[in-house]
Order: C-alpha cells, then structure tokens, then sequence
C-alpha cells in the first residue's frame, strides 16, 4: 500500500530496479480498482516489476536476499541486494498496564474503544494509532482533541465518514468516501463516471494528463458516496470533494458551483458533467 509504494517508486527513481511483491490481488488494495490498474500500469511505465496475488513462503540470506513466492501456481525465486518489508503497522501499547488496569485491546494490540473515544473503563479515552484506526496525524490531532472533549463531559462521535487519504507516489491517489464496490455491498445502487485528465485544460497545460477522477453516486438521488482520484495533484484536488461526501452535495451541486478555470481542481465540475454530457463536446468552462 501506501508507504511501499511511495518508497518503491522513490528508489525507482534514484535508479535502483525495484520489484513490488503484493499478496492480495491488486496494489493500493484499499483503493478504487480502476485507481490500482492504473497506477500499476504508471509504476511499470517508469520500470518497475509489479507482481501481485503473491504468497511468500520463505526468505534467506547468503549475501543476496532469496525470496520464494508462490504465484499463479509457481514458485518463483526473486532476488535482490536489499529487501523491504513493508506489511503495515501495529499499535505500541505494551508495557503501559493497560490490560492490568483493565482496558481492553484487540488481538493487533490496538485500544478499544466505542463511537465516543472510551474504552472499556468508563473514563479512559484513547486517541491517535494506538487505536488502530486510521493511522493519520490528521486524525490523531483530531482524535485527540475529540477525546479531551469528551472526557470532559462532551459527547460527539468520532466521525472518519469522510476522510481524506492520499498516497504520494506520482502520479497521486487521492480518495474519501465509498469505491463502487464498498457502494454496492452497501446495497447503495450507484452511478459512476469517470473522466480522464487529457479533458482538464490544466493538465493538458502542465502536460501530464496520466490518470482520471471518478466520481460514485447514489442513483436515486445523485448524492456523491466517493470521489477517487490519480492525478499528479490529487492531494490538492480532493477537499472539494471531502465537503461533498460529508454534506451529501449531489452531482448537480457540484455541477452549478464556479471552479476557476485552468486549475486542475476545475476537472471536478468536469467529472460532474460526464454523467449526463460529453464533455470533449464542450467548450472552455461550458456548463
């Protein structure tokens, strides 16, 4: 995911061949699968070996690292000078006396704690990783805030409904909200649209129109559910989009509010339009 890619790309980049072994099916796993294909796709342009759906079975040394991996029925020996295990993040709470005291934790070794920050002890909150959720500083600072709140005598949720999250490798990922398969297995019937950059005049000015905005909406109502995004910018693209998901905005709010044309947010109101019009038809900010 995040950290092994941006890293991967990073080394790429100094000139170092790079191979990313993913055991599920797809990089970015907890993206958009168009946000994956394409990125896989942008990663290889540039060189990098990307082989997905792998099971390591084993590891070893002998002045190169021998990693064999089963895929697609085989075993393959891949080999290299340096190896990064990237596999994500577990929560520091040991050595605290918080399961002496009582608190209860999951079996990652992260705090549990209800819609309010509490744990199990009425009184004890907990905020930041080592709850587990969303390991973001964004929504550290968030959290804590929220659990000083609270244990003050407050009472408001905790609230990652639409949460911003972006990967930094080139081009970006940007997304909040549902993909269109966590829509569906919502049982949320939903309209997609997706526009490719090389249709944002501001991309088309910076001469890099790799990747796409996608947007998933309820069909009934049009209200926007997710917004997904690869584009060299997505991390400056995405907040409109955040206010969207979070205030139920619909592709007609999107659709009658101003975007400031050759700015690569502009391709937004783009994407809005793609639902109903062809939008290589329009002209310069037509409506």
């Amino acid at each position: 995911s995040a950290v092994g890619l941006e890293i991967a790309q990073f080394y790429a980049r100094l000139g170092t061949r790079v191979t990313v072994l993913e055991v599920l099916e797809r990089i970015a796993p907890q993206e958009d699968e168009d946000v994956s294909e394409a990125l896989t796709e942008a990663l290889q342009q540039e060189g990098l070996t990307v082989a997905a759906g792998v099971t390591v079975q084993s590891v070893h040394f002998d002045g190169h690292f021998h990693v064999a991996a089963d895929r697609d029925g085989k075993t393959i020996d891949y080999t290299a000078e340096k190896l990064l295990v990237a596999t994500g993040r577990r929560p520091t709470t040991a050595g605290f006396g918080l399961e002496e005291a009582g608190v209860a934790l999951d079996r990652r070794g992260a705090v549990v704690v209800n819609d309010y920050l509490e744990t199990s002890i009425p009184g004890i909150y907990a905020a930041g990783d080592v709850i587990g959720q969303a390991m973001f500083v964004y929504v550290a600072a968030y959290g804590g805030g929220l659990a000083v709140q609270n244990a003050s005598g407050g009472r408001e949720r905790f609230d990652l409904g639409a949460l911003p999250k972006v990967t930094f490798t080139d081009p970006q990922i940007a997304s909040v909200g549902l993909t269109e398969e966590e829509a569906e297995k919502q049982g949320i019937s939903c309209r997609c649209s997706s526009l490719p950059l090389a249709y944002v005049p501001r991309a088309l000015a910076n001469r890099d129109t790799r990747g796409f905005i996608k947007i998933v909406a309820e069909k009934a109502t049009g209200r926007v559910v997710g917004v997904h995004i690869l584009a060299a910018e997505a991390g400056e693209i995405i907040q409109p989009a955040v206010f969207a998901v979070k205030y139920e905005m619909t592709i007609e709010d999107i659709r009658s509010n101003f975007f400031p044309y050759l700015t690569m947010v502009e391709g937004l109101k783009l994407a809005a339009l793609t639902f109903d019009k062809d939008v290589s038809k329009l002209s310069c900010c037509a409506g």
